[in-house]
């Protein structure tokens, strides 16, 4: 054992002194080909061994003197397991929490998140974001006023400042609230509903419009009936102009005019392909058509008259098309507006659409490719409960499938599951999160930023690869050392300063406590034998700390 260990520093030394180009080309290889943990540790080393930490750890392995490890034993597997699963990862004390609930109790409570009451230093940071209260109208009006064009350059620049803290806020709040909400299970289902209803930022108005979007067409439903999720989505002001459906008009109807004269039919494609019956759903070309046709009409309007609510819908009765139509197999009268109602209801309802939501939720929970058995039995809750979402959460959460042994640790973390769950075990009170955005950025993963209407993937071969590999140990090498300005809100004139001042690093073993020393033997081996100061590091960015 001395003996290997003596060769595992000496093999890291040996690499560090390989010219870059061979670097490149060890990190290459396709991960999926190859033992991925032993390119990872190797890159790892590569990266935080210094020279002169080597000699102490040929000194400590020869002498068999292993640092002290004052972490507890680990953990009850489902324990970890469930915290894993339905939350971004443990917090100081989650375990104990749970232990002391037990986990049956603790998947009760996080089904009902209105039960749990929410820290008062989160309330206070997200009542200090002003843009969270407005509606999408008030929005239009403040920062995209009508009359832009007698704006002089310095008040268009000052607009187009201001503008931007509206996305700015909604993902400071996005990022606050997955990392200290108590409500872990409502955040990842409003990161698994807002990916499937999926709205791209970089698309016109949506940039204002995405947090409101999120805030009252997705959050608001997490746990409820699906088709109140569907309808809430179909109305909002950014999936209206993400899909094009406010351009969406009846071919010679009163209210064709300029680029509102003709059938738009994204959003119907995707609304069946997506959002509900899922692209094997059994539609025609036919059945697009037809469904572009119920939902002419439903467009958008700043006016607060048109909306007495605030959130910006607004049916067009003169770009609508009145006539009769078959969807589906169904007749749907020409009777306007209820006419695309009555569509959602008919998807809503779909087996296509049980199938598809279960199959997706199950792939998320579980494994990237779920079993049929597991798929199957969420299909059934999901149409015996009339698409009721926490219903068939609870059967799935207490299914033998999520409970088996092999699904452990099975789901490669996404990046925004990755760095959420990193800042998490920390314990850090985060402030500032504008260097965890730009993480994600870096990690190819921009919240509110992904182009596609199916929103970010949530498997491993999406994610897995050398260059992400490389940038989330990045991360955690700095993340360890305390050099990420997290726990306060930095001024430009105090950056300088703020260089100066002490840096307040990991503590590794608090951190392994916290993890519930649940590594496996590979991973306690080389924190075993590497300096104090690294190991903090390697268990942030340890393949244990990649999956849930």
């Amino acid at each position: 054992m001395i003996t290997c260990g003596i060769v595992a520093r000496m093999a890291d030394f040996k690499f560090s002194f390989y010219p870059a180009g061979w670097l490149r080309r060890i990190m290459s290889f396709n991960y999926m080909k190859f033992d991925y943990t032993k390119f990872y540790y190797m890159k790892f080393n590569l990266m935080v061994t210094k020279p002169r930490y080597l000699l102490l750890s040929l000194l400590i392995i020869l002498a068999g003197i292993y640092p002290v490890n004052a972490a507890s034993a680990p953990v009850d597997p489902k324990v970890l397991h469930v915290i894993n699963r339905i939350s971004f990862g443990a917090s100081p004390g989650d375990i104990e929490k749970v232990q002391g609930m037990g986990v049956k109790k603790y998947i009760q409570e996080q089904l009902s998140p209105e039960s749990i009451p929410e820290s008062q230093s989160l309330k206070n940071q997200l009542r200090q974001l002003h843009t969270l209260r407005l509606t999408p109208v008030q929005i239009y009006n403040k920062y995209e006023p009508r009359r832009r064009k007698k704006l002089s350059p310095e008040q268009r620049k000052k607009l187009r400042k201001q503008s931007r803290q509206v996305l700015q806020q909604a993902t400071q709040a996005k990022l606050l609230r997955a990392i200290h909400s108590n409500r872990q299970l409502n955040e990842v289902m409003v990161d698994f509903w807002y990916n499937h209803f999926n709205v791209y930022a970089g698309k016109g108005k949506t940039r204002i419009l995405v947090g409101a979007y999120e805030r009252e067409a997705v959050r608001p439903y997490v746990f409820g009936r699906f088709r109140d999720l569907l309808e809430a989505t179909a109305r909002h002001p950014a999936m209206l102009i993400y899909l094009d459906n406010r351009l969406n008009t009846a071919p010679n109807s009163p209210g064709a005019k300029g680029r509102q004269k003709g059938l738009n039919e994204n959003y119907a494609r995707e609304l069946m392909e997506l959002h509900t019956l899922g692209v094997d759903g059994g539609y025609t070309q036919k059945d697009v058509i037809t469904l572009a046709r119920i939902f002419t009409g439903w467009g958008i309007s700043r006016n607060p008259q048109h909306t007495k609510d605030g959130s910006g819908f607004y049916f067009h009765r003169r770009r609508h098309d009145f006539s009769d139509k078959v969807f589906l197999g169904k007749n749907i009268k020409g009777n306007g507006e209820a006419q695309g109602e009555e569509a959602l209801d008919i998807l809503a309802s779909h087996p296509a659409t049980a199938r598809h939501i279960s199959y997706k939720l199950a792939q998320y929970f579980v494994s990237d490719n779920p079993p049929d058995s597991l798929v199957k039995r969420l299909s059934q809750r999901f149409q015996a409960t009339d698409g009721n979402i926490r219903a068939v959460l609870n059967t799935l959460l207490s299914s033998p499938e999520f409970w088996d042994a092999k699904n452990f640790n099975a789901k490669f973390k996404t990046p925004y599951q990755y760095v959420v769950s990193a800042v998490r075990a920390t314990g850090i009170q985060v402030k500032n999160t504008k260097p965890l955005a730009n993480t994600l950025k870096q990690l190819g993963m921009p919240l509110y930023k992904y182009p596609a209407p199916n929103g970010y993937k949530n498997t491993q071969k999406a994610w897995l690869n050398p260059d992400g590999m490389n940038r989330r140990l990045s991360f955690a090498t700095i993340l360890a050392s305390g050099r990420l300005p997290l726990s306060k809100q930095l001024l430009n004139q105090d950056r300088k300063n703020n260089q100066a001042t002490p840096r307040e690093t990991i503590d590794a073993v608090q951190l392994t406590n916290t993890l519930g020393n649940s590594f496996s033997d590979k991973t306690r081996n080389v924190i075993s034998s590497s300096p104090p100061r690294l190991r903090s590091a390697l268990i942030l960015g340890s393949p244990d700390l990649m999956r849930r």
